[in-house]
């Protein structure tokens, strides 16, 4: 078998890898316990400024030792081109230096990115330009010579301000702007929750589990996912399950090689091999067909797969994400879906909240999308009127977030003003929701349009026609019998009989 990367030639040369969090910042740090998960995962890097070059190694070397990954300036000028570049975990650096002092590099790491500590080494008789650095931010200063263990408890304790600091990023502005990667627009605490769900497995190698109603955002939250892991300079690969015939899942997820089938002159890279060292997001994952399952479990026991019509296994790394809107322990149970599969999908399952249920967050998203869309299509200043507002709170969005987005988008390309009124929003008339109403109370086709009195006619004529159906049924349509068991008089059930359309 041929070495890995002549099998993934597009991945040779694959560059540093990062993640948002180290893994001892999740629980109590232990610098112990750090090396042994760090030798396993790639975490920021602390940045080590230090001008005097054994002193510099020393610290190097015991920061290392204690688990952590070290990057070194020589002097705050290179110091500050580097916080510039990318972000770090804790910024360690020597107060003075020639050129660029340690305050300098304190401003730029702030300038950069908030949340970052800067932690300063001071000389002795420095301690009041050391706090006059503590009120410009700095986490905290610690005196030469250098005490190490007091030195790796104040990087414990900055990498945990660090992490609450940057509790819930997906749902911050700064940092989806800065760091690329998906912004999750929401306040209420449901979103909330699993903003935190997703940063917490981000940073691991487990396949995810997103579950969901369609149009909530699962695609979203996947990306999420990738940009937050370590694997987030890789490729994201998506495919959606159900949007291809069964025929041809196996072909598009783990290609073919040639002469596999009539028509295949050449070999054919499947997802599978364009998000090696990357993330494959499987959409739809209840549809996947059985034959299918059996070979995707495979890949993530063993990491390895065969092309259509090949008898060589191929090695990948690829971290999977998968989603889907249907209830997969009822699939489990019709014989549908694998459930060695599902236990091995379902070790972190994370459940997108459906919009109905994220309160004003509905108000938030249109904002969100207003803004979008006015500046799309040229229409700055657009608003929402109060009573467009009130509709939007009050609608149930079956179709969730992607249907809020179309709506506000038509909504915008038809606006002939600078306020978006409840008619402008064009969305079909309020009902209320199917699991509210008994079963078979009101068909499908029910219809809601018009005021309240028209709607509760139309509903008491369909009920009250279903009862007189269901009664004369069970009285073998014997009207006598019909009227005494309803209560009415012969003469009314007639009647009722005739506007219901039942007469024989």
């Amino acid at each position: 078998m041929p070495p890995l990367n002549t099998q993934h030639p597009q991945h040779l040369s694959a560059s540093t890898l990062s993640s948002f969090y180290p893994p001892h910042t999740l629980g109590t740090p232990d610098p112990a316990s750090a090396l042994n998960r760090g030798r396993n995962k790639v975490m920021d890097p602390l940045l080590l400024v230090e001008d005097k070059n054994e002193l510099r190694a020393m610290l190097h070397k015991a920061l290392e030792r204690a688990g952590y990954v070290v990057d070194e300036a020589p002097d705050g000028t290179a110091a500050i081109q580097k916080v510039r570049a990318r972000r770090y975990l804790v910024v360690i650096t020597d107060l003075k230096m020639p050129g660029a002092s340690g305050l300098d590099v304190l401003r730029e790491t702030k300038q950069a990115d908030a949340t970052i500590p800067v932690i300063l080494l001071t000389a002795f008789g420095s301690v009041e330009e050391a706090v006059t650095a503590m009120k410009e931010g700095a986490f905290d200063f610690l005196q030469k010579p250098v005490d190490l263990d007091h030195l790796k408890l104040l990087v414990q304790r900055a990498a945990q301000q660090q992490e609450l600091l940057r509790e819930n990023l997906l749902l911050r502005e700064e940092f989806a702007t800065r760091y690329g990667f998906p912004r999750i627009v929401g306040e209420h605490a449901a979103i909330r929750e699993v903003s935190q769900q997703i940063q917490r497995v981000a940073i691991t190698d487990s396949t995810a589990l997103l579950l969901g109603e369609s149009g909530t955002g699962k695609e979203l939250f996947a990306r999420a996912i990738h940009h937050l892991s370590p694997r987030r300079d890789q490729a994201f690969v998506a495919l959606n399950c159900a949007a291809i015939p069964e025929t041809l899942v196996e072909n598009e997820l783990f290609g073919h090689e040639r002469g596999a089938f009539t028509g295949a002159a050449n070999r054919k890279v499947g997802k599978m091999d364009l998000a090696h060292r990357g993330t494959l997001f499987l959409d739809e994952m209840g549809d996947l067909p059985l034959a299918i399952q059996a070979k995707l479990l495979r890949v993530l026991e063993e990491r390895r797969f065969e092309r259509v019509g090949g008898t060589q296994s191929v090695d990948v790394d690829v971290r999977i994400v998968v989603a889907t809107n249907r209830d997969l322990q009822k699939l489990v149970e019709q014989r549908l879906f694998r459930e060695d599969l599902y236990f091995r999908i379902s070790a972190v399952p994370m459940t997108i909240p459906p919009l109905r249920d994220r309160g004003e967050d509905v108000l938030l998203l249109a904002s969100h999308f207003l803004e979008k869309f006015s500046r799309e299509f040229g229409k700055p200043g657009l608003e929402l009127a109060e009573d467009a507002r009130d509709r939007l709170l009050h609608y149930r969005w079956p179709g969730n977030v992607r249907e809020l987005q179309n709506t506000l988008e038509r909504a915008v390309i038809l606006a002939d003003g600078m306020s978006i009124r409840a008619d402008g929003l064009q969305l079909p008339p309020a009902k209320p929701d199917a699991a509210m109403l008994p079963v078979g109370l009101l068909p499908e086709t029910f219809r809601w349009e018009g005021t309240l009195e028209d709607v509760t006619a139309r509903a008491v004529n369909h009920v009250e026609r279903a009862m007189l159906e269901a009664t004369l049924r069970d009285c073998k349509w014997n009207k006598t019998r019909a009227a005494e068991v309803l209560d009415v008089s012969p003469k009314t059930l007639l009647a009722k009989l005739r506007t219901a359309g039942l007469e024989e």
